[in-house]
């Protein structure tokens, strides 16, 4: 038994922030996993519910130096004021140091304009206690839970500055009217201005990587006019029930999901699909809440509220995703968690080994403040985050929902994409093309046994035979005991008697397979049709035999083109016999074909191409898909499919082009590269700059405004993401 939770927390600044988090709640028997992310500033945890609560889970973060509460739905309105804060303080913190910073641009030119010694210290010391406040804090946190993170290096640093001025101010007390010592007070003002100006600057943009979900939630609309007793009126969201009827009009925002019962429009969907063109909805098709009418006047039957709607689930998935942390991050905490300590004692090396070779201490003091004042871990921490949120959010715009940063991850590097057949690559509506009956059972007769053991269901084919019925008008008659032959068919009894619909696998398993039928369904099969037989298991002879014949989607062969170009090897991966997979896979020039594959079957052909080293990706829409889609390195699942499948797969495509899918790859390639680029910056700043500092080629305030600009160009970075464009129903190239 586990329970999940997400936890907003305050007060992170680093990877090394993370660490701690994460390992004091794995610490603790009761927690089974803990995911933190510093970009989204959220914990993911599972935890044993009858071992400890939400609040105990919450007080052992708070006891560790930081903020948490539980993840509000809504936008949280504080960081909109910590922002302002951030903006007023950098604000004081520059005005108050700009008087020490200015007459160092004076210097080389010979003019001495500093401030007298008192007035630097009056200055430096509000900057140093009261707007650094936030460092000591941080960093005495970090202590207390024998760890260390960015502001503890900082907090260190510049009071090694301020506290060697102060010193070599009252050491010369007696000499101040005649002679300025040389002070440092401008090297801890400037590096607090400047991380402080760096995390403002990283802040705001963080805001801008969160926009997608901010975008999706804007969609929610907060009032809905309904129908009560005859009366039209204006309701808050929160007080629909379901059932309840709403009314909306032309260019209104839908603001349920529900079902039309009443009027027909034209409803544009693009916040759901990305797909911009609007759909044409008649009398019980479904729209979904946040979606746009268009000229007609529809009344909408709710069938959703709250969590359970299709935009809070979108919202939530994209949430998810950007909580949780892509493998390659795991790799980063294990080097950050080393970093601090580390940076501490070259630090110390630094002031060690500069005063025993120059014979000056306070030229020591100078260099290790500036190895510690470069050596940001930040950077570290949003390198991978930062491109993940802006990548999910990108992906979801375009109709591509990613549920996890693994998924993100793993997509990039896919070299065989399975594909389900119906309703992936064809329109899954297949209709009736052919109808046999064999013996004296007239045909009118087989079709209405179809009928009826096909009523109720909402199968593709079933939906074919009804139709058919329909236009014959032939009304299905009742069929009880009906059930699911996994595989092979159904099974049904209609006025006492036992029905098989199914595969040539039935009518082999009842030894009713002869030439006569085996001609006939090849030739069918060899015109790209599914062949299905009828059978009266009572008296155990074949009574009719059905083919279907399903439309090829347009996109399809442009999909499959596109991922071959991309560098991806295809399969057909389905139950459907032999020749109709053939004939579609020759259509689209798929490389790979395994037909009449049982449900049961397809995730033990995955897992042999994953033995055989493929990185395998699986496409699918229905819930014989689900555990293919779950054994997938990545699982594709077509929103126009059920639930089950869209629960199993990684990414979920909200709708049924299969285009999105090479757009899925190449969102996944950008976004991987982005986080390449980015870790490869945060590295080679320290990697450079440690060196420099320690070596006395950057002073403290070269090495402030070097470490501001690490995180800075690292969220900025992937913020750049936002330029990708998917080529799917747009024709922009991304």
């Amino acid at each position: 038994m586990q329970q999940h939770i997400n936890l907003d927390i305050k007060g992170m600044t680093c990877a090394s922030c993370v660490n701690r988090i994460e390992r004091i709640l794995k610490k603790d028997e009761a927690v089974i996993a803990a995911s933190v992310n510093l970009a989204t500033e959220k914990a993911s945890i599972d935890f044993d519910p009858t071992k400890t609560d939400v609040e105990k889970i919450i007080g052992l973060v708070n006891k560790a130096g930081y903020e948490a509460q539980m993840a509000s739905p809504k936008k949280d309105a504080s960081k909109d004021v910590e922002l302002k804060k951030q903006k007023h303080l950098v604000l004081i913190s520059i005005l108050l140091t700009l008087p020490l910073a200015l007459p160092m641009l004076f210097e080389p030119f010979g003019l001495h304009l500093m401030p007298s010694p008192w007035f630097q210290l009056l200055l430096a010391t509000p900057i140093q206690f009261f707007i650094g406040a936030r460092f000591y804090k941080s960093g005495w946190g970090a202590i207390k839970a024998r760890s260390g993170n960015m502001e503890l290096l900082v907090a260190i640093g510049t009071s090694a500055a301020y506290g060697l001025s102060l010193y070599i101010l009252l050491q010369n007390l007696e000499h101040l009217e005649h002679h300025t010592p040389h002070l440092y007070f401008e090297a801890s003002a400037v590096v607090i201005t400047l991380v402080l100006l760096g995390k403002y600057l990283e802040s705001r943009a963080k805001q801008q990587t969160t926009a997608a979900i901010g975008a999706l939630e804007a969609l929610r609309p907060t009032t809905a006019r309904i129908l009560r007793d005859g009366q039209e009126r204006e309701v808050a969201i929160e007080s629909l029930v379901l059932n309840d009827m709403v009314i909306v009009k032309p260019g209104e925002r839908i603001p349920v999901d529900g079902t039309i019962k009443n009027g027909v429009t034209q409803v544009d969907e693009s916040l759901i699909t990305g797909e911009s063109l609007p759909v044409v909805k008649n009398e019980n098709d479904k729209v979904v809440g946040g979606s746009i009418n268009g000229d007609g006047l529809i009344q909408v039957e709710v069938t959703a509220l709250g969590s359970e709607t299709m935009l809070a689930k979108i919202i939530r998935m994209v949430e998810d995703a950007q909580a949780v942390k892509a493998p390659i991050q795991r790799l980063v905490d294990k080097v950050s968690a080393y970093f601090v300590p580390t940076v501490l004692i070259i630090a110390f090396l630094t002031i060690i080994l500069t005063a025993l070779t120059s014979g000056d201490w306070e030229l020591g003091i100078i260099h290790g403040v500036a190895v510690l004042v470069i050596a940001c871990p930040c950077a570290l921490g949003l390198a991978t985050p930062t491109s993940i949120m802006v990548g999910t959010g990108v992906a979801a715009k375009a109709g591509i929902l990613i549920k996890d940063a693994e998924a993100l991850e793993v997509a990039h590097s896919v070299t065989l994409i399975a594909f389900d057949k119906t309703g992936t690559l064809t329109e899954g509506r297949p209709a009736v093309s052919f109808l046999e009956a064999f013996g004296e059972t007239p045909a009118a007769e087989v079709l209405k046994i179809l009928a009826t053991i096909q009523s109720g269901s909402e199968h593709p084919l079933a939906r074919a035979v009804l139709e058919k019925a329909d236009q014959q008008q032939i009304n299905p008659g009742r069929a009880t005991s009906t059930k699911a032959l996994p595989g092979r068919g159904l099974e049904a009894v209609i006025e006492g008697k036992k029905f098989l619909l199914g595969s040539k696998r039935l009518l082999e398993e009842h030894h009713l397979f002869h030439s006569e039928i085996e001609t006939l369904a090849k030739k069918r099969e060899e015109a790209g049709e599914t062949v299905s037989f009828l059978i009266d298991a009572t008296e155990n002879r074949v009574l009719g035999l059905v083919s279907f014949k399903d439309t090829i989607k347009e996109s399809a062969r442009e999909t499959i083109a596109r991922l071959k170009r991309l560098g991806i090897k295809t399969m057909m991966l389905t139950g459907d016999n032999q020749g109709s997979a053939n004939m579609v896979a020759r259509e689209l020039g798929i490389d790979v074909v395994k037909a009449e594959v049982l449900p049961e079957h397809k995730s033990q052909v995955i897992q042999e191409f994953k033995r055989q080293g493929e990185i395998v990706g699986m496409v699918g829409d229905g819930i014989n898909d689900a555990p293919a889609l779950a054994a997938a390195h990545v699982g594709i699942a077509m929103s126009t499919g059920t639930d089950v499948a869209m629960h199993s797969a990684g990414i979920t495509l909200m709708r049924g082009n299969p285009l999105l899918i090479p757009d899925a790859i190449s969102v996944s390639r950008q976004t991987y590269s982005k986080i390449k680029q980015n870790l490869f910056w945060a590295f080679i700043y320290n990697i450079i700059g440690i060196p420099l500092a320690a070596l006395g080629y950057l002073s403290p305030v070269v090495a402030g405004a070097a470490m501001a600009m690490s995180s800075v160009s690292v969220v900025t970075n992937s913020l750049l993401l936002k330029r990708w464009r998917p080529t799917s129903g747009s024709g922009e190239k991304s």
